[in-house]
């Protein structure tokens, strides 16, 4: 503003003639117009260029990160190496050539080494990184966006320190600031979950499998979290770890990759076919007559029927069904030594039929 003002207060003085003014009046309103100018303009000079720098290095992993700084200090020194004969030509070519050869070095080793960052990392990673090096070198380009529901319910931890998942996990500062909201809460089983949440991204940090990196990005334009998440995994091409339903529903109409963790609990719980057999204990009662429930230790719901008069009793039970779904597993058996006749029962009603 200052700087705009003074060309403005000294432009007023030059056109003083030509617009018939003072030359005080002048000054004055080309001042303030200069002032203005410049009120508009500083930031597309200062913050924003600036916030753009910030956030394009953010965005950046840490392996092209560093393999582009080291290929630009290389590019600088070639060019120190060439200013001192490129100094010796003389005017004006002494002047110009070492200035101009360093910058260009600096921009072609600077440019090479980034597009050939994930050779270069892997080659010097290999020659004597640790192991948190080399396993995030393995998937160091992967990201994985992290929402609210994937933070409070945890498991997320123990898939990283498994070594199922790897690379960078971002935490949105919109995620986050929802997360402090909800620990926050008057609510104790709220207040309970949000810090939870807030233990669970403390164990992610400390973790060596992984890095955590919290991004300020956020879009002003976008009222719900859920809608951010899916914006800023299209944006970064990144994953997007929840637990959330609808927004799996959401992220997967749009192209977004979804990384589910009820989805691979699922995945990975015991495996039953009909006709075998296992020991399960009746808690409760199903939703129709005679139905027994029980969970297997991997919190599969088994529904026994013929099974309510075993209330509060282990039996071994035949699996007769399975049911997979989104939302779980649900396996369908009777007691040992009923599962003929419920058999036959099928077959009857499949000929009625």
């Amino acid at each position: 503003m200052s700087l705009f003002g003074i060309l403005g207060a000294r432009l007023g003085v030059d056109l003083a003639p030509a617009t018939s003014l003072t030359p005080a009046t002048s000054t004055l309103i080309f001042g303030l117009l200069g002032a203005l100018v410049g009120l508009i303009l500083t930031p597309w000079f200062t913050t924003r260029p600036v916030r753009s720098l910030s956030r394009a290095v953010n965005d950046l992993s840490i392996e092209v990160l560093g393999i582009t700084l080291l290929g630009v200090m290389l590019g600088l020194a070639v060019g120190l190496l060439a200013a001192y004969p490129l100094s010796l030509l003389g005017a004006p070519a002494g002047t110009v050539l070492p200035a101009a050869v360093s910058i260009t070095g600096a921009y072609i080793l600077g440019t090479a080494a980034a597009r050939r960052s994930r050779e270069l990392w892997d080659a010097l990673v290999n020659r004597g990184g640790s192991q948190r090096a080399r396993l995030l070198s393995l998937s160091a380009s992967r990201q994985v966006v992290v929402d609210t529901s994937s933070l409070i319910d945890g498991r997320i931890v123990g898939i990283v320190e498994s070594g199922f998942l790897s690379g960078t996990i971002i935490v949105p500062r919109f995620v986050l600031s929802e997360l402090h909201h909800v620990a926050d809460s008057s609510d104790m089983l709220r207040r309970n979950r949000g810090r939870r949440g807030l233990n669970k991204l403390n164990d992610l940090q400390r973790s060596e499998r992984v890095v955590v990196k919290i991004i300020e990005e956020d879009f002003d334009d976008i009222p719900q979290v859920d809608d951010k998440l899916v914006a800023l995994a299209q944006k970064l091409e990144a994953a997007v770890v929840t637990n959330d339903y609808n927004l799996n529903k959401v992220a997967s109409a749009q192209g977004v990759i979804v990384l589910n963790v009820n989805a691979l609990a699922n995945e990975v719980k015991s495996v039953y076919i009909p006709g075998e057999s296992f020991h399960l204990h009746i808690i409760q009662e199903g939703n129709q007559s005679n139905q027994g429930v029980g969970y297997l230790e991997d919190g599969t719901m088994v529904v026994v029927e013929h099974g309510r008069q075993h209330m509060d009793r282990t039996l071994k039970v035949i699996v007769t069904r399975l049911i997979n779904r989104e939302t779980g597993r649900i396996i369908f058996a009777v007691p040992e030594g009923m599962e003929r006749r419920n058999y036959a029962e099928l077959d009857e009603g499949e000929e009625s039929a």
